[in-house]
């Protein structure tokens, strides 16, 4: 069975899209081929990375990636999903193919304020809404009920 392509975006791939990526290899892997990208690619937000710890999923090694640099490869992907605001989204090159763009609309941990623990707090929040949202969309798709866009 052909594998769906998924590609997650945000501004920095650096947080959101990485979390959106990590969960869907650990749901389904074997359904989906999914990768992240970023319009302006950043360093890996450490409290993100610490957070997706707890959960037992390591990307402190993960590679933040351009998606401009993915658009110049004429990769397809069956599906186009922006977890940033929809300002930000629509940066995002038309990819070729028959391609299904989605809009999730999660805060930037980067912007969060306070303590460390207040910020890791903040982030868990993200991370578990992140999470649940992926495995919504999971059960979509393999029970063929319509995608619909936030916001």
């Amino acid at each position: 069975m052909k594998k769906i392509r998924v590609l997650f975006v945000c501004v920095h791939n650096s947080a959101r899209s990485q979390m959106a990526e990590a969960f869907l290899k650990k749901y389904a892997n074997d359904t989906f081929d999914v990768i992240s990208a970023g319009f302006e690619p950043g360093n890996l937000n450490p409290i993100v990375v610490e957070v997706m710890k707890e959960k037992g999923i390591d990307i402190s090694s993960n590679k933040t990636k351009s998606v401009f640099e993915l658009y110049k490869q004429n990769l397809m992907f069956s599906y186009v999903i922006a977890v940033c605001n929809k300002e930000a989204s629509e940066r995002c090159p038309i990819f070729p193919g028959v391609t299904k763009r989605l809009n999730w609309l999660f805060e930037d941990p980067s912007t969060f304020s306070g303590t460390k623990e207040e910020k890791l707090e903040k982030t868990r929040k993200l991370r578990d809404a992140i999470e649940q949202k992926v495995k919504e969309f999971i059960y979509n798709i393999e029970n063929s009920i319509p995608l619909k866009e936030d916001g």
